[in-house]
């Protein structure tokens, strides 16, 4: 997008290129390249609590300069984690995702099962793990 440097009456118009110009920068950094990171947290047993935790693990990547990839934010949407079938067909679609992310970050206390196999299929996969506390303070790799 190129702006005039003149109004519509010819003149010069400095405020309105300038203006233009630093929106169109801001843009570009918005746009810029941007690790995918594969949100890895609990899901089920409080699943209220899990989701709004999810929410924020989920910003946080964003606040990171990353693309939160959270399947477990998206899946239950539309599919029955209660339905046996319905809750494979999720987590089949949440590994169909990881295989697009750089990343897994690990967040929360305590690791479910779930959570374990994604682990375990990041490593296996030789993604870059990262775990981090609910408080969002990252912790050593559990190797």
């Amino acid at each position: 997008m190129t702006v005039s440097k003149y109004n519509c009456e010819g003149y010069p118009d400095p405020i309105t290129c300038c203006s233009t110009s630093n929106l169109e920068k801001e843009t570009k950094a918005i746009r810029a390249y941007r690790t995918m990171v594969y949100v890895c947290s609990p899901f089920s047993g409080d699943v209220a609590g899990n989701v709004e935790n999810a929410r924020k693990y989920s910003r946080f990547v964003v606040e990171q300069g990353c693309i939160p990839i959270t399947p477990h934010l998206l899946f239950p949407q539309f599919l029955n984690d209660n339905d046996l079938m319905e809750r494979e067909l999720g987590l089949h679609f949440g590994n169909v995702l990881m295989s697009y992310c750089t990343e897994v970050w690990v967040f929360g206390e305590i690791i479910s099962a779930g959570m374990d196999a994604e682990i375990k299929r990041a490593r296996r996969k030789n993604l870059k793990l990262r775990y981090f506390c609910s408080d969002l303070k990252e912790v050593i790799d559990h190797a």
